[in-house]
């Protein structure tokens, strides 16, 4: 008989008689999530483990005693359930949690076993009960990469791809967490109360990765940025200095580099089509009652963005790993609130599902959503507590507020003398705030990073142009959001170049023009007077339709009220306060204005008000 026929009949008998507990190979794990857990959680624990061979792993655990051995049975840590995914490479565990301590899994597949140490810390006090942002802070925005180089020594590191390249205008500029440290002293003398950091989590594409929105590692801060470690410093000290630190969070999409894309858990664990399929940017679909289902699908599944797959939170265990993922960043760095990109184009339901389990496990915590879009019906249906037609509730309790944002740019880009222009937009979009659920929960911005700079887009350049935006963002009802450098009223590098231009590190100081010091000294004051005032905090408000590019309002509580009179004319201008006597005949008519430190008779009918400039006063009851 032929030598080699008689070699494989052997084989295949000798494999028929070995007993099938030595025909596995050992499972091997290379990344188990989260990290590690806390006792007294609302939400369940769920590990996804993910390596080599682990379905169908049996999964035992035991627990370190005082003296460092492993005890098993444990009742501290218990194994409830495990299940597979389609791919043979995971395995997802259920536990219960009772006691703090060290634990370890042992995963064994016939006779071959491999063990993974794990930690459940005990929760600290008063975590569940954390306060978050509220209409009384002032939020920062920064653009992590391009904000403060405070080490150059991780600008480039070898297990990430793209390098520091201050040359290339969409590249890594070297921003990082030690920057941000470098710079709490001059955010808290802005009189800015939160921090809103872009991504700083592992973003690993080979370019236009220093935007950080296509996260490569969910539970890592990209080492360009620092470390998990250094990243709890920063928000211990921003906390010595009265300021809360957010988390920009992506759970819409990841990075085409994630360690998953090459070994998904689901098939269905991203969208995926025939060829790429990009969202049509339009998430209207989502009420409108005559949409097609076509379009209600591609809305929420189509990719972001050729390097961004799209997730999909309809398959349960991403889900979950989604809802375990925010609150684990919250437990671990003591955040005080999250804000989330591109919200709408996540699945509407589980969008939903996903922010209650954060919203359950911290009942305070104020988180929110990018859902940039117009009018305001539009706006206000993502508004948790908005009474919508069809009876959804996001659970998302902030939105940000782009009509007010629009109207105030385009009241401001010109000299507003046309039908229904200048800041007659800032009143009648404010005339739609009966549509929201909370207007003291409305985030309030005139820029961000992805849009070009105020001081590029107002008239002329025009710093006090500039500064009547900050004054209405300052004084209006909802939270404020600055973005970094506009309180030097910076431009884009260069506007062809695209939004990376506007994306530039703080000036430094010496090359201020005059003009600029000026803006500032003024921001400053608007900035930290409403920090102490809790009028505009909590404060109602009565508005006066705007005339000749004018505009009067009112923020007022039982115990005063803040005037605030802006003329956007080139022209001066002469305040109608006999216009006002249903409000002024409340509070004593004389008061300070706050930026020039002049004192006003609201009885008055001759103030005059100089053409681009505003006053801010103060009433007493």
């Amino acid at each position: 008989m032929n030598r080699a026929l008689v070699a494989k009949k052997n084989i295949i008998l000798t494999l028929l008689l070995v007993p099938a507990a030595l025909a596995f190979a050992a499972p091997q794990v290379q990344q188990v999530e989260p990290l590690c857990w806390w006792t007294d959680m609302t939400c369940p624990l769920t590990l996804m483990l993910h390596g080599t061979d682990l379905a169908d792993a049996q999964v035992t655990v035991s627990q370190q005693n005082a003296k460092g051995r492993w005890i098993t049975p444990t009742q501290g840590l218990v194994v409830t359930g495990q299940h597979n995914a389609q791919s043979p490479n995971y395995l997802f565990v259920d536990l219960d949690v009772k006691q703090a301590g060290n634990y370890r899994f042992t995963l064994t597949k016939g006779n071959k076993r491999t063990t993974v140490d794990y930690t459940i810390h005990p929760r600290r006090d008063g975590s569940r009960e954390r306060q978050s942002f509220t209409s009384a802070d002032v939020i920062y925005l920064i653009m992590s990469d391009r904000f403060v180089d405070g080490d150059e020594t991780n600008n480039s590191t070898k297990n990430t791809i793209e390098k520091c390249d201050k040359s290339n205008v969409n590249g890594r500029w070297g921003g990082d967490i030690q920057g941000i440290i470098d710079s709490l002293d001059h955010i808290a003398q802005l009189g800015a109360t939160a921090i809103w950091p872009t991504p700083l989590l592992g973003d690993n594409e080979a370019e236009w990765s220093y935007h950080g929105y296509a996260c490569s590692d969910y539970y890592h801060i990209d080492p360009r940025y620092g470390t998990n470690e250094l990243y709890c410093q920063l928000v211990r000290e921003a906390h010595a200095k009265g300021i809360k630190m957010l988390m920009d969070m992506v759970p819409n999409h990841c990075g085409g580099s994630h360690w998953w894309m090459k070994d998904l858990p689901y098939q269905d664990w991203i969208n995926q089509f025939p060829t790429f399929t990009r969202t049509p940017n339009n998430f209207t679909a989502n009420y409108d009652i005559n949409a097609s289902q076509y379009d209600r699908q591609l809305s929420n599944r189509g990719w972001f963005d050729y390097p961004m797959p799209d997730m999909n939170l309809e398959n349960p265990d991403l889900l979950k790993y989604f809802q375990q993922w925010a609150i684990w960043w919250i437990e671990y760095a003591n955040l005080d609130g999250l804000r989330v990109d591109t919200y709408p184009y996540i699945e509407k339901v589980p969008g939903a599902q996903w922010l209650k389990a954060i919203r359950d496990e911290y009942p305070n915590i104020n988180i929110v959503g990018e859902c940039w879009t117009r009018p305001t019906p539009a706006v206000a249906y993502w508004q948790s507590g908005t009474k919508n037609f069809d009876g959804f509730d996001s659970n998302l309790p902030t939105v940000m507020d782009f009509p007010t944002e629009e109207a105030i740019r385009q009241a401001l880009e010109n000299d507003g003398n046309f039908y229904d222009g200048g800041l007659m937009r800032v009143y009648n979009t404010l005339t739609m705030d009966y549509l929201y659920g909370d207007v003291n929960n409305l985030l309030l911005f005139v820029g961000n990073h992805d849009m070009d700079r105020f001081a590029d887009v107002v008239k002329d350049g025009d710093m006090r142009r500039v500064l009547l935006g900050h004054i209405m963002v300052a004084t209006m009802r909802g939270i404020p959001q600055i973005f970094a450098g506009d309180e030097y009223g910076c431009k884009s590098a260069d506007r062809s170049k695209g939004h990376s231009t506007l994306r530039m590190p703080l000036p430094d100081e010496s090359t201020l023009t005059a003009e600029q010091r000026n803006l500032y000294d003024n921001i400053v004051k608007i900035y930290r007077f409403r920090k102490s005032e809790p009028i505009i905090h909590n404060g109602k408000t009565m508005h006066f339709m705007a005339r000749d590019n004018t505009y009067g309002y009112f923020r007022y509580t039982d115990e005063g009220a803040v005037f605030v009179y802006i003329n956007a004319a080139e022209e001066n201008r002469t305040i109608p306060t006999d216009h006002y006597a249903e409000i002024l005949n409340k509070y004593n008519p004389i008061g300070k204005d706050i930026l020039t430190g002049s004192v006003y008779d609201l009885r008055r009918t001759d103030i005059v008000v100089p053409a681009l400039s505003a006053i801010v006063v103060r009433l007493s009851r």
